[in-house]
């Protein structure tokens, strides 16, 4: 059985439940005696930084353990728990690796899953009130969040700077479900800290989610009183630069910890029709008074969705069905589908040249 400090590790998001599971964990090497619990705080090529609740530590995970995880189509990610060995003589090793309560990914460009944090009570979901201020890329962050079980904030940044900051609040309240949170706040006042107090209690973890200049570092920098570094806009379209290239976790003064991320260019999204169904429950509540079950929304007469839902929002919700449904595919529904498109576009082609002579 392995012994822990629990109050220090308690500033890095321990909980009583991560604590027990740990214990379990454990057991299996009771021999190790200079066996400790960490948290991986950030993710290289070939290592990785773990915190013990005292300090950082630099540690390579072994290889029968990545081998593991990749079998499940798993990674470690900032924000798993697991178990250190080792000593700063001998060098430290990451031999296990807790399974995530919650687990935030994404698809790439390839279709392969690429993890982004674990074990997250909170998401802060940050959108500039400038030229950043996307609604539908606002639902597609909260739709990956409410997949994985994550409780959401929505911060809007930079309204110490926007004529309209009000005005636009008002707009995302009205377009987003009531039970979501939303806040438009100045990244660099200490008031953000108090207005984020209740999501901020000793071994809570939050992660901050946007686009490149945002304000995410500026923030990770009020409540962590951390020095990220952070850059300007571009002049020309206000867009932002990557100044944060990699996932680290920060401790804040309060008890909680807070997970920084680089601004992410794409967001595929790695969920199923029940799960968006649960990012946009206004729709999926009004659907069960349409007309017909199968409703898609778009010109079916006795539809209860269009006359009561956002035009734009509906269309966005749409666009992520297809998406999602395109994801679920297997390689042999692809085959299928192209197959069907394939045969549809002859027989356009072929009724039109018959029309024209």
């Amino acid at each position: 059985m392995i012994n822990f400090d629990f109050a220090s590790l308690r500033l890095i998001g321990l909980t009583p439940a991560i604590a027990n599971q740990l214990h379990a964990l454990a057991a299996n090497f009771s021999e190790d005696a200079t066996l400790q619990v960490a948290r991986i705080t950030e993710v290289h090529r070939d290592s990785l930084v773990l915190h013990n609740g005292c300090s950082s530590v630099q540690a390579r995970a072994l290889p029968r353990l990545l081998h593991e995880l990749a079998a499940d189509e798993l990674s470690m990610a900032v924000g798993d728990w697991g178990l250190l060995s080792g000593t700063a003589v001998s060098g430290y090793h990451f031999i296990a690796c807790m399974p995530a309560s919650t687990h935030l990914a994404r698809r790439n460009n390839e279709g392969r899953l690429q993890a982004l944090a674990s074990n997250i009570d909170t998401a802060l979901l940050v959108m500039g009130l400038d030229n950043d201020f996307n609604l539908r890329r606002l639902e597609r962050y909260l739709a990956l969040v409410h997949a994985a079980g994550v409780a959401p904030v929505v911060l809007l940044t930079k309204a110490d700077m926007h004529p309209h900051a009000a005005a636009r609040l008002a707009e995302v309240e009205q377009r987003l479900s009531a039970s979501v949170p939303v806040f438009a706040v100045n990244g660099l006042s200490s008031s953000t800290v108090e207005l984020l107090s209740p999501w901020m209690s000793a071994g809570q973890s939050l992660i901050l989610l946007g686009s490149s200049g945002a304000g995410k570092s500026t923030l990770t920098n009020t409540l962590a009183s951390s020095q990220q570094e952070t850059d300007a806009v571009r002049a020309g379209d206000n867009r932002g630069h990557h100044t944060t290239t990699a996932r680290s976790l920060h401790l804040c003064p309060g008890g909680a910890c807070i997970i920084d991320t680089p601004g992410l260019r794409s967001l595929q999204l790695n969920l199923d029709e029940e799960a968006l169904s649960a990012s946009f429950a206004d729709i999926d509540a009004l659907a069960a008074e349409c007309q017909f079950r199968d409703c898609s929304h778009q010109s079916e007469p006795g539809c209860a969705v269009r006359s009561a839902v956002d035009e734009d929002r509906l269309k966005n919700y749409q666009k992520l069905l297809r998406e999602t449904r395109r994801n679920q595919q297997t390689p042999i529904d692809k085959i299928a589908a192209r197959s069907k498109w394939k045969v549809l576009i002859r027989s356009m082609k072929e009724r039109d040249r018959l029309k024209h002579g």
